[in-house]
């Protein structure tokens, strides 16, 4: 796979739209980044994951999958190696950490919503 084959399915889910953050492509859903292309200099995609997930994947396929170096890996956030991933496995990749970020999206939706005071 490709940083093109990584952006075509990432803009494929249902929302998904490219931005940018510091110079680097970014995939957002609900205005909010499930995957970047910040590493692909380095053949590497990157998707926001959750710790629990990663270690998941890591342990499947550590082939593809190694987290970020740093606190972000920490994080969840998740190198995928582009080029031996096949479009099955990227897809399927991606897919989770978008529904990741739909499912926090909509958690954080529905926590900020108001409520009315009861009248006296």
């Amino acid at each position: 796979m490709t940083p093109d084959d990584f952006r075509r399915i990432a803009l494929s889910l249902d929302g998904a739209e490219e931005g940018s953050h510091m110079g680097a492509v970014d995939f957002r859903v609900g205005g909010r980044v499930f995957a970047t292309l910040a590493s692909q200099h380095l053949g590497y995609g990157n998707l926001m994951l959750t710790p629990e997930i990663q270690t998941a994947f890591v342990a499947d396929r550590p082939d593809l999958f190694l987290p970020i170096h740093g606190g972000w890996g920490r994080m969840g956030m998740t190198h995928i190696r582009l080029e031996p991933a096949s479009e099955h496995v990227l897809t399927g990749a991606l897919r989770t950490a978008w529904s990741l970020r739909v499912s926090k999206n909509t958690r954080a939706k529905a926590g900020t919503k108001k409520r009315r005071k009861p009248l006296s």
